[in-house]
């Protein structure tokens, strides 16, 4: 039966990670009857090990829910169960693209964190109508008055009626579905004779059906038989299916405007289809696309190498079978003399390079290793030119460089006030700057600053974590590029440059970061038979240095007696040899040193 457009509601979930996103979809599944009790289990709309251990929501989960309201109508309720680390921002945008309702779901023990203020922020600006809802009211350390209070004071939302629920037992949750009906407005289209206008918010690759394409509906129709474009790109294709989510994907003979589904065509290439393009009927389609697509590029970069050479082609199926079902991470094959052939990869954020680096050690069963996460910085030529640089080892001579841009973040910390010195002397210390502080409540205060990207990559959270006894949160988004003193700095082993240990750091903090690296280097390579020298350079100014001693050989154990002379002239042959042997000798660096190396700097940052 034809859904009247008045009876849709499209919405999606956002909160800070683990506030209850998930388990409150579970609820809903439940008490819409679209799955029984028997077929429903924890976290049911994360589909990956990895969501379910972490408790994140990496990839978009939708799912078209039948309800029957109070006032005796039944409802189409179509929930996109979006991403929620700021790495996947883009892919967040596009799912409120889809939506008119936003769920906001805080932690009524723990309170509006730094994720539940940027989520908002998204949504505001996607012009949703907000359902803010306290979860979690069945713990003893809950806090509805107070958690309200900072919800209108930080967030601007009016709670004069909050809506109170415990996702785990069930209490409330049918509010809340009163509430989607209520305060979420129905789809605003053009009508479902207008020209097709469709919301590409996601897709997956399936190996028997090719690519599929999750959509919402804007205006007209979309059917089985249907040639189709995407404007974005003006790739062309034909419908082979369409349907629902049910939340298994279940045919239907034709999606209409207010509708969210999913496309099978004849697009066979995930990277053909990209989040935020709009499909229209190759014949007689709309003339414009729907505002805010872009094309995402990735921000973080890093080399995956196999620890045995003989594992290069598994690595290789590993990241184009990864690549099927995340079309936002790149990858290209790249050579280094000491850690052999391997892949540069480029990741949309940290959590991103995380996960991808997870899934090939688990689903794929590989040993690799990634060399120090980097950053793409943007050069000002000396001939006005101006070009990208993701690969320290591409980087140009200095002469020829005029300016070295690098991103920057604009970063919110929550944390509490007896730790905000500790935040604002590591938000110093990572060449930050502050913009100002905003008191939540009696206990917790938001830190507002600028940081580089470079200076996060790596111990950060970590550091952020220790020194808040793990209370501090943060997010984070993009606030372009700055100018800086960036440097390439190598890494010398017997004078002979290692490119896997080029980096680029700031100037201030390059030395620190050379002698940290030689010190490790320097424990982690066997003795030789002459001494090494392990120098950290920038161009031709040795910064650091450390050295790796020899192996000394008693020559003067076989001299009983004698004059003096006698030991120097042997000691003085001993040490002409050595001097020779340093200048033919070959250093022999184990993989084991690298992997160290590279994991303690990991560690260390």
């Amino acid at each position: 039966m034809r859904q009247k457009l008045e009876d849709i509601r499209n919405f999606c979930i956002i909160a800070h990670i683990d506030h209850g996103k998930t388990t409150l979809s579970d609820r809903m599944l439940e008490l819409t009857k679209t799955l029984s009790a028997r077929e429903i289990k924890e976290q049911t709309l994360d589909a990956m090990d990895l969501e379910r251990e972490r408790g994140i929501t990496i990839k978009s989960h939708p799912v078209t829910m039948s309800y029957e309201a109070r006032n005796g109508k039944r409802y189409k309720f179509n929930l996109i169960d979006t991403p929620g680390h700021v790495d996947f921002a883009y892919e967040v945008s596009r799912s409120m693209g889809a939506c008119e309702g936003a769920v906001l779901v805080v932690d009524a023990s723990q309170g509006v964190e730094a994720q539940t203020v940027a989520n908002t922020y998204l949504a505001q600006d996607a012009k949703l109508e907000i359902v803010p809802v306290l979860n979690k009211i069945d713990l003893p350390g809950s806090d509805v008055p107070g958690v309200s209070r900072q919800i209108e004071d930080v967030l601007a939302i009016p709670m004069d009626a909050p809506l109170t629920i415990s996702a785990k037992t069930g209490e409330g949750v049918d509010g809340v579905l009163e509430a989607i009906v209520e305060r979420i407005p129905p789809p605003e289209t053009e009508g479902r004779d207008a020209p097709l206008r469709a919301l590409v918010f996601d897709s997956v690759f399936d190996a028997f059906r090719g690519v599929i394409t999750y959509v919402r509906v804007v205006d007209g129709r979309i059917k089985a038989g249907d040639a189709i474009k995407f404007m974005g790109t003006g790739l062309s294709a034909n419908i082979h299916e369409t349907g629902v989510f049910s939340p298994s994907q279940k045919p239907v003979p034709a999606l209409e405007a207010g509708d969210v589904g999913y496309l099978v065509s004849t697009v066979k290439d995930p990277s053909e289809i990209k989040i935020g393009d709009t499909v229209t009927l190759a014949r007689n389609g709309a003339p414009e696309p729907l505002p805010g697509f872009r094309d995402v590029r990735p921000t973080v970069f890093c080399g995956i190498y196999p620890v045995s050479t003989d594992e290069f082609p598994k690595v290789q199926a590993g990241l184009e079978k990864l690549h099927l079902n995340d079309a936002a991470f790149t990858f290209h094959p790249e050579s280094s003399a000491a850690l052999g052939f391997g892949y540069r990869c480029g990741f949309l954020g940290l959590l991103h390079m995380e996960i991808v680096q997870e899934r090939l050690r688990r689903e794929f069963g590989l040993d690799i290793i990634s060399t120090h996460p980097g950053v793409v910085y943007k050069l000002e030529m000396s001939d006005g030119t101006e070009r990208e640089l993701d690969n320290p080892v591409l980087m140009p001579d200095v002469t020829q460089v005029e300016a070295i841009y690098e991103p920057v973040l604009r970063a919110r910390i929550i944390t509490t006030g007896d730790t905000i010195g500790d935040v604002m002397r590591i938000v110093m210390d990572r060449r930050g700057t502050l913009e100002g502080t905003e008191t939540l409540d009696s206990r917790r205060v938001m830190v507002s600053c600028l940081l580089p990207l470079n200076e996060i990559l790596v111990d950060f959270h970590d550091t952020l974590k220790s020194v808040s006894h793990g209370y501090a949160s943060m997010d984070y988004e993009p606030a372009g590029m700055q100018k800086s003193d960036i440097v390439k700095m190598d890494i010398l082993l017997n004078g002979e440059t290692v490119d896997a240990f080029a980096t680029m750091v700031h100037r201030d903090r390059a030395r620190a970061r050379g002698l940290q690296m030689c010190k490790a280097l320097a424990a982690a390579i066997p003795p030789h038979q002459f001494k090494i020298p392990v120098q950290a350079a920038l161009g031709k100014t040795i910064i650091a240095r450390e050295d790796i001693r020899p192996f000394r050989k008693d020559v003067l154990a076989k001299l009983y007696g004698g004059d003096v002379t006698r030991k120097m002239k042997v000691l003085k042959k001993q040490k002409e040899g050595k001097k020779r042997m340093k200048e033919f000798g070959h250093v022999n660096v184990p993989q084991s040193a690298f992997i160290a190396v590279l994991k303690g700097t990991a560690k260390e940052g």
